[in-house]
């Protein structure tokens, strides 16, 4: 773990088992280059895009993506004055997205080896690794699979740093011909551009998701169903929010049903609307949440693991990530995305006590549900970390290039659970709307109560992971409580 107070929403930590010229004769003035910069451009909602598109040429810029179903442009320009000469008809607001990148933190890697593997024994699921899978018989998985396994005509997109296509527990569960990369907010298909390339983040995820029953590794939340890789972090471990725009948009346009984005957007980690240069972002993305929405797909994002109570932010005193991080004074202008985007389903994290994750964070009214993200620190109170309390699912070693399994932890880990529960959902019910498939996995969720006072599992690590909770039926740590794969199926 790299930094206990780290805003990233990726794994809190992880342990891999196998993975002008001056006017001289009356010439014009030509404009200095600058560096290759990328723009979100918008056009007024509802419009159409010609007239942006327009400006942005005149300004010296390409664009590289039109997303004309949200009035949203992503424009290449070298032309330092691009900003301010884009600005015009058909264009409402334009935001660089330089230095807008939010790093997902990997954490820790440790190898162990095959006979290791070998050894370890499973349940009746004949998957070997089930038995050190805590999380799923606490959100009645085993119940759930007697059921029903999913649908396969059910696809999660899994928003993240892409899925290895050769990992034996999910090379059959991976839709080919949904996944690509959004990188540079640019769509690419061809499945090595959807591969993890320095980040086995998302195939982690997708395990939890819908690793298969075949005999070998671990299972997900719903094998029965397909997981479509949208790549949206790239080589240098950066998320950049049109790419973020670009996963929402493909999701919503080749008929998937949910989305987990276990990351947030800008490296400061609340985008302010009334920041001038934020704007934009919100603006993007908030239009592409509720696109994919009325397209049938229901977002899923984790909270955070940064033990902030979201609904009462008063400082950021840890971004941005990508620089030297400064105190800011912030508002409820100020949100973390997606996580708290209107239409998104938000998850908080617990342990296997079944209790809030020392670095989850949390809030009343924001926080909708709650499902297993991992708690290392709770038995040493801090001290040191039991790895096998975090969350066992498919791992890529990007150095080896070898796929293998292994814990991470983090609300990161948490959100797929609920991803996971939500596809069984939609496989058992599929006339559900996205909004009725919320409020369905709230009405299903275990309630679960605040403790008493002042909690912290992990005082040797200090008074910073100090939390209260508040509420009643729902609370600010649990949301509606723990999901439940069961209650959705039976």
């Amino acid at each position: 773990m790299k930094n206990l107070r780290h805003k990233t929403l990726a794994a809190a930590s992880a342990v891999t088992l196998g993975v002008g010229l001056a006017v001289t004769g009356g010439l014009a003035p030509a404009a200095a280059a600058g560096p290759d910069t990328t723009f979100l451009v918008l056009a007024p909602q509802g419009a159409k895009n010609d007239r942006a598109a327009a400006q942005v040429a005149a300004a010296n810029g390409t664009v590289v993506a039109n997303y004309e179903q949200i009035g949203v442009l992503v424009a290449r320009s070298s032309n330092p004055d691009f900003a301010r000469r884009v600005a015009g008809a058909g264009v409402e607001s334009v935001a660089a997205t330089t230095g807008l990148g939010t790093a997902l933190d990997e954490g820790e890697t440790v190898e162990v080896s095959a006979a290791d593997l070998a050894n370890a024994t499973g349940d009746p699921t004949a998957e070997p690794l089930f038995g050190q899978q805590w999380d799923m018989p606490m959100i009645g998985v085993p119940q759930a699979h007697a059921v029903t396994t999913g649908s396969a005509d059910v696809v999660v997109g899994v928003l993240d740093s892409g899925i290895s296509s050769s990992h034996p527990d999910l090379a059959s569960q991976i839709a080919k011909d949904k996944s690509t990369s959004c990188l540079g907010g640019v769509v690419d298909t061809t499945e090595a551009a959807w591969n993890p390339t320095t980040s086995d983040h998302g195939t982690h995820v997708a395990g939890t998701i819908a690793a298969a029953i075949n005999g070998v590794g671990v299972t997900g939340v719903a094998p029965g169903v397909k997981v479509a890789a949208v790549k949206v972090v790239n080589n240098d471990g950066f998320i950049y929010p049109e790419a973020a725009v670009c996963g929402f948009l493909w999701a919503a346009e080749h008929g998937m049903k949910v989305t987990n984005n276990s990351y947030y957007i800008d490296p400061w980690e609340f985008n302010c609307r009334n920041d001038a240069r934020q704007r934009p972002v919100w603006q993007a993305v908030q239009r592409a949440i509720r696109y994919s929405n009325s397209k049938g797909v229901l977002n899923v994002a984790s909270a955070g693991n940064s033990n902030v109570d979201l609904a009462h932010k008063t400082v950021d005193a840890g971004s941005p990530n990508n620089g030297t991080p400064e105190v800011r004074e912030i508002n409820s202008a100020c949100v973390d995305l997606p996580a708290e985007a209107p239409g998104v389903v938000t998850v908080s994290a617990v342990g296997p006590t079944g209790e809030k994750s020392y670095y989850s964070s949390y809030g009343q009214g924001v926080v909708d549900v709650t499902a297993p993200g991992g708690d290392t620190r709770f038995r040493t109170q801090g001290a040191q970390s039991t790895l096998t309390d975090g969350i066992l699912s498919t791992t890529f070693n990007t150095a080896t290039r070898t796929n293998g399994w292994g814990y991470k932890q983090g609300t990161s880990m948490s959100g797929p659970h609920v991803a996971g529960v939500a596809a069984l959902a939609a496989s058992a019910h599929p006339g559900m709307s996205p909004g009725q498939l919320a409020s369905f996995l709230e009405r299903t969720a275990q309630a679960q109560s605040c403790p008493a006072g002042v909690y912290n599992p992990v005082p040797l690590l200090g008074a910073a992971f100090d939390a209260t909770c508040s509420g009643g039926a729902r609370t600010g740590f649990y949301g509606a409580g723990m999901v439940s794969a069961y209650n959705v199926v039976r």
